[in-house]
């Protein structure tokens, strides 16, 4: 009896791993994704990429404060700047690649079909313009620091150049 038993739990225990196995290996179908969708809508549910909510956009603010003002690879090669202006300039860098990524929107949107929830393609295209605003921010984060560090730069080696023509006269005039 105890071997029955045990036979029956082991075989238990195959089916179960089975169902994990299937669960893990297949990605749900594009009509099983409609599915879920269609229940999420009836639930009042909804699910988009684009555009973030403020509570990301917010979040994108306090990484990019991070970055900027912290050390990083960036402070490394550029130098860092002082929370106050890294705060000051991640809010223009996020508004400024939103916007561009906005106005990138309603064109790669304007589509037929894009948008919707059947099969047109508003997944994709949420994607797509995500990827823009990642890279947009990616691209003024480095024009800013590259500018902060030429600015910095400057003042420097004016600074140097005048001293040095400062000590070429001191000493011609000896």
């Amino acid at each position: 009896m105890a071997e029955e038993e045990n036979g029956v739990a082991v075989k238990e225990e195959q089916e179960e791993q089975k169902v994990v196995e299937e669960s893990e290996e297949k990605p749900p179908t594009k009509s099983q994704e409609d599915e879920i969708n269609k229940k999420f809508q009836k639930m009042g549910i909804s699910f988009s990429i684009w555009p973030p909510t403020q509570r990301t956009r917010d979040a994108v603010i306090n990484r990019l404060i991070e970055t900027l003002s912290k050390p990083s690879i960036l402070s490394k090669r550029y130098g860092s700047l002082n929370p106050d202006e890294a705060a000051s300039t991640a809010r223009v860098i996020e508004e400024q690649a939103f916007v561009a990524a906005s106005s990138t929107s309603s064109s790669v949107s304007g589509g037929e079909n894009s948008g919707t929830t059947d099969g047109g393609g508003g997944d994709d295209d949420g994607i797509e313009i995500l990827q823009i605003y990642s890279k947009e921010i990616s691209k003024r984060m480095l024009e800013s620091v590259k500018s902060k560090a030429a600015a910095s730069a400057t003042p420097a080696s004016e600074n140097d150049s005048n001293s040095v023509a400062a000590t070429s006269e001191e000493i011609s005039s000896s």
